[in-house]
């Protein structure tokens, strides 16, 4: 199988760049197509399409949630079969996350043009705000399955060890947006309809190079991309994709909370600031989010294999690179969040306000990352359950009700502060269920251990002759 070389490498650091490095990228490259539309639309429309790309914002992240949770699900699956040597789970794995692509993906469209009204009006759309995101998303929305199959395919081919493919098909994608976007909005004033349209070419050529690149995999290692539904299969990629989905739809529900909760007191004016700060601290949550994911097919394989030890040191690094790395990248944003924010805000009286904002719900940053770590942890060693609960914990059950209380009693400047107060909460609770797992598996290897000797006597033991 190829890139099984990879998953054993033996410097462990060397082995997580090549896959940290591609999942950041990707995930920020996913990530980027409403932010792009945003920094266009926002610089060429007005303060009114930066709230429409806020309001378009969790309709957009549902479409990554579905694909990740499905990409991710299948990934794992394929790197425990890897590392357990079962190409006849591999093969099966693959043809489940294809059937559930179509059949879940293929539901965001219909779902959408159906109940479009009740949907903007339920994420806080309000006058031009609702008029503009509408025509947004009328197009966007066709384009979630190029979307969402090119993460789905990306993940696969990550699993089996060529994390490149991923990295190109999505840079392509994001390059041709910037592209096409600077063509149709700034130049020919095509409006919030010429985002969209931007998005969803580049969406479609991403998938194309995806599609290209996996058929052709699938011919020389002899497996079939043709959807076919196995119970098992396609219930083990649900359940262990499924914490990656509610982290990735977190953030949306809170988005849609926020904007009516803070509509009433800030108007259109809030829902532009949630949209800015939103933006930006996407660019913080990738590099976390996207080197837990590049560490889960190696822990995956080195689970699958049994490799307990190097399971460990996998994990150590891990959160060694998502601490340095966010604490690098926080005290850059903190410094530069004036000019960051500024460069699709002109607003100076709504500019002064996020920046004030952003800068209350990053306070404490860099100590989420090991919350992340977690959750990909869980995810990669089986514990489903352990993992789910940990993905709605942070924005779930801790965020959403303590935000309702913050903002009746401190107004808009309590929804701020309810940020770092739950991170604080969240870290520490990542730190109690990655030792805990830590603890388990540090006891089933010793049990192993005392199996594979006792094994051994009995085999030694001499026979006695009657």
């Amino acid at each position: 199988m190829i890139g099984h070389s990879v998953f054993t490498e033996k410097n462990v650091t060397k082995a997580l760049v090549r896959f940290a490095i591609p999942g950041v990228i990707t995930i920020l490259m996913a990530e980027l197509y409403n932010m792009v539309d945003t920094f266009f639309v926002g610089r060429y429309v007005g303060a009114d399409a930066v709230g429409a790309m806020s309001i378009a914002f969790p309709i957009q992240r549902l479409i990554i949630a579905i694909s990740l949770m499905i990409g991710v699900g299948g990934a794992t699956r394929i790197s425990r079969a890897l590392g357990e040597k079962n190409k006849d789970k591999l093969k099966e794995s693959i043809r489940s996350a294809v059937f559930l692509g179509i059949i879940i993906l293929g539901m965001v469209p219909l779902v959408f043009f159906v109940f479009s009204s009740e949907i903007l009006s339920a994420l806080g759309a309000r006058g031009n705000i609702y008029t503009l995101s509408k025509s947004y998303l009328n197009i966007v929305v066709l384009g979630s399955l190029f979307l969402g199959f090119t993460n789905i395919f990306g993940y696969t081919i990550t699993a089996m060890g060529n994390p490149k493919v991923t990295l190109i098909s999505t840079s392509l994608g994001a390059i041709i947006n910037i592209i096409v976007d600077f063509a149709l909005v700034g130049i020919f004033d095509f409006g919030v309809e010429g985002a969209a349209i931007s998005t969803l070419v580049s969406q479609m050529a991403a998938f194309s190079y995806s599609f290209f690149m996996i058929h052709r995999m699938s011919t020389r290692e002899g497996f079939d991309l043709s959807p076919r539904y196995a119970k098992s299969a396609s219930k083990s990629i649900i359940v262990i994709g499924f914490a990656t989905f509610i982290v990735e739809i977190s953030d949306a529900v809170v988005i849609g909370l926020l904007n009516n909760i803070l509509l009433p007191i800030g108007g259109n004016d809030a829902v532009v600031i949630v949209g800015a700060i939103t933006r930006v601290s996407m660019f913080m949550y990738i590099t976390i989010i996207g080197i837990s994911a590049g560490m889960q097919p190696l822990a995956s394989y080195s689970y699958g294999s049994k490799d307990y030890d190097r399971l460990n040191e996998i994990v150590k690094k891990t959160i060694k690179m998502v601490l340095l790395s966010s604490t690098v990248l926080w005290g850059a944003i903190m410094y530069f969040a004036p000019a960051l924010i500024g460069s699709f805000l002109k607003d100076e009286a709504i500019l002064n306000q996020t920046i004030s904002a952003f800068r209350q719900t990053i306070v404490v940053f860099p100590i989420i990352s090991i919350y992340y770590v977690s959750i990909y942890y869980c995810q990669s060693i089986g514990k489903g359950r352990e993992g789910f609960v940990l993905s709605i914990y942070r924005q779930m059950i801790l965020f959403l009700p303590l935000v309702v209380v913050m903002v009746n009693v401190f107004g808009m400047n309590g929804a701020w502060w309810t940020y770092p107060i739950t991170d604080i909460i969240s870290a520490l609770t990542g730190v109690y269920f990655i030792g805990k797992s830590k603890r388990e598996l540090s006891g089933e290897k010793r049990a192993n251990f005392r199996k594979r000797k006792l094994s051994s006597k009995l085999k030694t033991r001499p026979v006695e002759v009657c």
